[in-house]
């Protein structure tokens, strides 16, 4: 019997050839009988002897004697239970997670990860392997930066959802990823409008497109944000816009985080548009959405990227903003990003610049907002220039 404590090899025919197979006894919980399991290995033309198949069990961590030992659990298991216990339905003590989320992250696995390595036992994956098959995703495909390095951390949390629920052991080596090493940082930099491009742009646009435009540039709100408004969420008499749900690949989410639920003010100007609109509208009632679909009779707002394919894109177009056939990713979200620059060119207190985009850390909006205008490095560069100069001037004097 000592000899079923480590398993016992031996050689079976398959369709794929002579299989190296590791048999086991476990006591079955029905009735407490002994039975056979068996593990395949691989091919005897892979591992000739006895010795390099046992090799191959140790490399795959079967070490059957310890208590905590599980059956061959593969990659693909583990990325299922993951989705079906992190990723089905949200529970009041589990991490809430937006839709969009959920759903980026299954496209990731099902996709990319378990097409790759689903069939692997988990405990094989090589954080060097893996390195080199985000390499080749990077080289084959031109994924960026930042998309490798989520697919990494959608991986990474595959693993610890195994390690938590017992699937695979509780140690650093079980999750190969806390080795694997991913560049974070994207060459991506956001096109940035001027006020007198964003004023063509407007002029471009019919409404109620340009009412929607005008408050994206101007609140800073996302366009998930501006779509997921309802006429109640429009306080004309206090001047804010209450910011509670979004509207998002055809469902209603929640806000990104605790700073973006904050209200966001309405200025006169802006409200003189909104209250234009909302005269103008058939969906005028509180509980209407301020840009509702006229193909769906007021039913669900309108779609974001239609939006920005039908109306914004060839408005930037025809307002010399981008090219005809220019690629550049161009969408509300430049809007955004505009914003933030200007107030930061304008000498705005960088504090109320992170409350009106309502981020949680004001790093975020001075590091990945707030873009330096090339004229603003000219003038930058012209002031050290023009100090050097006079001091130079100085001395000769």
């Amino acid at each position: 019997m000592a000899r079923f404590q480590r398993g016992s090899l031996r050689i079976e025919s398959r369709k794929n050839g002579e299989n190296w197979v590791l048999r086991y006894f476990v006591t079955r919980h029905s009735d407490g009988r002994r039975v056979e399991h068996k593990i395949p290995i691989g091919l005897v033309h892979d591992f000739p002897t006895e010795s390099a198949a046992w090799a191959e069990v140790e490399r795959e961590h079967l070490q059957l004697n310890e208590p905590d030992f599980k059956p061959r659990i593969t990659f693909a298991h583990l990325a299922q239970h993951f989705m079906t216990h992190e990723l089905g339905e949200q529970t009041e003590t589990a991490d809430p997670k937006s839709h969009t989320t959920i759903a980026g992250y299954k496209r990731i696995l099902k996709n990319r990860c378990i097409d790759r390595w689903g069939k692997r036992t988990a405990l094989s994956l090589q954080p060097l392997e893996i390195e080199q098959w985000l390499k080749a995703l990077k080289r084959d495909e031109g994924l960026a930066n930042p998309t490798l390095d989520k697919i990494r951390r959608v991986m990474s949390l595959v693993f610890k959802h195994g390690q938590r629920h017992g699937l695979i052991p509780r140690n650093q080596e079980s999750n190969p990823m806390r080795f694997v090493r991913c560049k974070t940082t994207s060459s991506y930099e956001a096109m940035i409008l001027t006020p007198r491009q964003a004023f063509d742009l407007l002029m471009h646009l019919q409404e109620p497109e340009r009412t929607l435009t005008l408050l994206a540039s101007a609140t800073g709100l996302r366009i998930s944000e501006c779509l997921g408004l309802q006429w109640q969420d429009v306080d004309f008499e206090q001047s804010k816009i209450h910011v509670r749900r979004t509207w998002t690949c055809g469902q209603i989410g929640v806000p990104k985080s605790k700073s973006s639920h904050a209200p966001v003010p309405l200025h006169s100007l802006l409200a003189e548009f909104m209250q234009a609109w909302k005269n103008t509208t058939p969906y005028s009632q509180p509980g209407d959405w301020v840009f509702a679909s006229f193909k769906c009779k007021g039913k669900q707002p309108r779609v974001a990227n239609m939006l920005v394919e039908y109306h914004l894109r060839p408005a930037a177009v025809k307002a010399g903003v981008l090219a005809k056939y220019d690629k550049v990713r161009f969408g509300f979200h430049n809007l955004r990003h505009s914003l933030a620059s200007f107030l930061v060119r304008s000498k705005t207190d960088p504090k109320t610049v992170q409350a009106l985009l309502r981020h949680s850390d004001v790093k975020t909006t001075l590091q990945l907002y707030a873009h330096s205008i090339s004229d603003d490095r000219m003038a930058a560069q012209g002031q050290v220039l023009e100090a050097i100069l006079k001091s130079s001037s100085t001395a000769v004097n």
